[in-house]
């Protein structure tokens, strides 16, 4: 009898630890492992949030495929180039910052030197001791870029005399907007702040700018998902490369830029200044992100996540159902690749606002898509970016009908990060990012990837609950 339930071999399913399983192999015996945790990490009280959230299951899967439809079905033409007062109607004494809101006094020292070197540029202070009496005695509003229908990579410091792009949704008719990148090195966005990013800033601002506006304005816009699609074709996942995208838009704009500059010296400026820099693109993903992801902000009941934004001191994220309400942890420490003669000890928490590309699918959730990136930022190769975006899909709800990953079959990127999966799986989204100094004036010391903290989607999945009640 013995001999006959063994008859044929026994085929085992291993559940949770794999030491069974790794047992069993070792002795020849089939097994499937089934890399089973329990829900929410065994956590008792999130795993009955979760619970009261299931008995809605069926509103809230219709409401996350409205938000879903939202977030995917957006349009992003960027179509010009504006002073932030005249396009986003910025007040004077006003600095826009990334992230959700913060103190001045728990800001991290990079964004605060931005934001001292910023009032400078805009001559409402001779020097850093006066611009920051304006900030400590409240004669200078900081507020989040996310709040102006806006962004900002790293610092994400706008103020009003500075160009943005303007990128509409033709989809839904709203806009969103962006500072132009300032390139490499020094720059502003990473806390740098002497007299040479005061210059490149005002070129921008009385050259570059009204250029690219005038370009744009001629060619009635550039259609930004159209390039993203492509550029993700060639290797790009629109966070930490863009050669692809910022060669595609080069090519799109350069035409319009030649006619609307005419013979004049600008031109020649401007192309030299694009063709020297590889992520020019980023800043145009990240206000396409914006414009894609608000409509979706407000759909009741749905739980996917509209925005992903650091600071340096906190990482919020605003949820589709709950609006404009932000949910804040402590920001974490990215991991990756530093420069020569820096290392961890330089390395500031993460900050910015371009994990709105990781909103919409790109970035560290498209990893995928561009395995050298994940060599660079010290992810490993193609093997581990292609486990990234596989655990990524763990956490989404569908998948982007646009943006498709040629080497996973035409598989659309994981786009619709739920808040209950987050939860449910303890999996949280992971972002590819630029690494700041800590220290005021350094600048970029590095680039690596970092995690949202959990505790930002529990937080956010009490308040769900707590709405649905």
């Amino acid at each position: 009898m013995s001999r006959d339930l063994l008859d044929p071999p026994p085929r085992v399913i291993s559940l949770g630890l794999d030491l069974f399983a790794l047992a069993l192999e070792a002795l020849d015996v089939p097994v499937v492992h089934v890399a089973w945790s329990p829900t929410a990490g065994g956590d008792v009280r999130l795993a009955g949030q979760l619970a009261r959230l299931e008995a809605r299951a069926a509103t809230i899967e219709r409401a996350n495929a409205e938000a879903l439809a939202r977030l995917t079905g957006g349009e992003p033409f960027v179509v010009d180039c504006r002073p932030a007062w005249e396009a986003l109607e910025l007040p004077e004494r006003t600095v826009l910052h990334a992230g959700p809101p913060i103190a001045w006094d728990r800001m991290c020292e990079p964004m605060q030197a931005a934001v001292l070197c910023a009032i400078r540029y805009e001559e409402w202070a001779a020097n850093d001791d006066a611009a920051r009496r304006l900030v400590e005695s409240d004669r200078v509003k900081l507020e989040p870029c996310h709040h102006w229908r806006a962004v900002g990579p790293m610092a994400g410091v706008i103020t009003r005399s500075m160009p943005v792009f303007v990128v509409e949704n033709r989809a839904f008719g709203n806009r969103a907007h962006v500072t132009i990148n300032e390139g490499l090195g020094k720059v502003l966005r990473y806390g740098a702040n002497d007299d040479s990013v005061v210059a490149r800033l005002r070129w921008l601002a009385t050259e570059a700018g009204p250029l690219l506006g005038a370009a744009l304005r001629a060619g009635r816009g550039l259609d930004l998902r159209a390039l993203m699609a492509q550029a993700l074709r060639m290797g790009d996942e629109m966070h930490q490369r863009n050669v692809a995208a910022s060669a595609l838009l080069v090519r799109a704009l350069l035409p319009h830029v030649a006619r609307a500059g005419g013979r004049h010296h600008a031109v020649a400026r401007l192309g030299e200044f694009l063709s020297d820099h590889d992520q020019f693109f980023l800043n145009l993903a990240m206000a396409a992100g914006k414009a894609m992801a608000d409509p979706a902000a407000g759909v009741a009941d749905a739980t996917l996540v509209t925005t992903l934004s650091r600071n340096g001191t906190d990482f919020g994220i605003r949820v589709a159902a709950l609006g404009d309400r932000w949910f804040t942890a402590p920001v974490a420490m990215p991991v990756g690749l530093y420069f020569p003669g820096f290392g961890p000890a330089d390395a500031n928490p993460d900050m910015g606002d371009s994990a709105i590309v990781e909103t919409i699918g790109l970035g560290g959730i498209a990893m995928a898509a561009s395995p050298a990136v994940a060599r660079f930022l010290g992810a490993g190769g193609v093997a581990e970016a292609m486990a990234v975006t596989a655990e990524m899909r763990e956490i989404c709800a569908g998948e982007h009908p646009i943006f498709r990953i040629p080497a996973l079959d035409e598989r659309g990127v994981p786009v619709g990060i739920d808040v209950r999966r987050v939860v449910e799986t303890g999996v949280t989204p992971l972002i590819n990012t630029g690494i700041a100094g800590r220290r005021a004036g350094v600048g970029q010391v590095g680039a690596g990837v970092v995690r949202a903290p959990l505790g930002c989607f529990t937080a956010a999945l009490d308040a769900l609950v707590e709405a649905a009640s």
